[in-house]
């Protein structure tokens, strides 16, 4: 599934392309992406509607249209869920087979293709009201984290998933920031110590400008008609060097050793996914020596 860097390269690379080009017919092939919105409205807001800018937010790209004769500015709100792609295409070029949403801006069509149609092309943007802070963003702080952790039982990793909490960090950059700040994915959420959240807050920030500036670089194919890059959700361009892969410390590593300690990487199941850590560098047994330690001293 796509993580904030790649929602995140894919804004910058749409922005600019996107920019003033003007909707002249919207083509919509599976109702199920519109999250709600009617077909009929979409199709009457969006017609005639100019593309003025392109954000993102956690895992969600926002655009901002001028309506059509109108001064007010349109929101529109996509998400690529598990298999989405958003691209340009010549509009002479063949449509693929699971183009969800067709835009026809004229020498181009802006192309929502979802392969399973778990992602989303609404005008209904009141799921960003339930996100929580974004991670680069000057809101996303110790204090703020330690807060939101303090009333959770749940295992360090699970909750990070929760978009309430921090918006857009998924299972890839979970398992890679945990191990930066060398915590445990199984310690509890409410057992941690500021100085370990500021580590965490530091390395879920590292890990995901690490990733939003490689593939910032990489020569990627966001349509996906290539070799992937590495776990990197787009494929590569034609010719691209296979040298460019992502660099992951943890992440799918099984069995290979850790790149500080040799330690052989571990995989294990939490909330139905696949966490990745070093044994060694994120050792249990001393979050478990610390909380015990906490609860003596509570006691005498």
């Amino acid at each position: 599934m796509p993580e904030l860097p790649e929602v995140e390269v894919l804004v910058r690379h749409l922005a600019p392309l996107l920019k003033n080009k003007t909707i002249q017919h919207v083509h919509i092939n599976r109702e199920r992406v519109l999250a709600g919105t009617p077909p009929q409205k979409l199709r009457k807001a969006l017609r005639g509607a100019t593309f003025e800018s392109l954000a993102r937010r956690g895992k969600y790209l926002r655009f901002e249209l001028r309506a059509a004769n109108q001064a007010v500015t349109l929101p529109l709100l996509g998400h690529l869920g598990m298999t989405g792609r958003m691209y340009l295409l010549p509009s002479n070029s063949p449509l693929p087979k699971h183009a969800a949403v067709v835009l026809d801006l004229g020498s181009e069509n802006f192309v929502f293709e979802d392969t399973r149609y778990f992602g989303k092309f609404t005008l209904d943007t009141t799921a960003l009201d339930e996100l929580g802070p974004e991670p680069l963003g000057p809101e996303f702080t110790p204090e703020n984290l330690t807060s939101a952790l303090k009333r959770s039982s749940q295992p360090i990793k699970v909750k990070l998933l929760d978009q309430c909490v921090v918006a857009g960090v998924g299972n890839i950059y979970a398992s890679e920031a945990l191990f930066l700040a060398c915590i445990s994915p199984s310690r509890q959420s409410n057992t941690l110590r500021l100085p370990q959240v500021h580590r965490l807050c530091g390395a879920i920030k590292k890990v995901l400008v690490e990733a939003i500036n490689r593939g910032s670089t990489v020569p990627l194919n966001l349509s996906g008609n290539g070799t992937r890059d590495g776990l990197f959700y787009y494929g590569s361009a034609p010719g691209a060097s296979a040298s460019l892969e992502e660099r992951l410390r943890v992440y799918d590593r099984e069995g290979k050793p850790c790149f500080t300690c040799g330690t052989p990487i571990l995989r294990v199941i939490q909330a139905a996914r696949s966490t990745f850590y070093c044994p060694q560098c994120q050792r249990a047994a001393r979050a478990s020596s610390e909380v015990k330690h906490r609860s003596r001293k509570s006691l005498a």
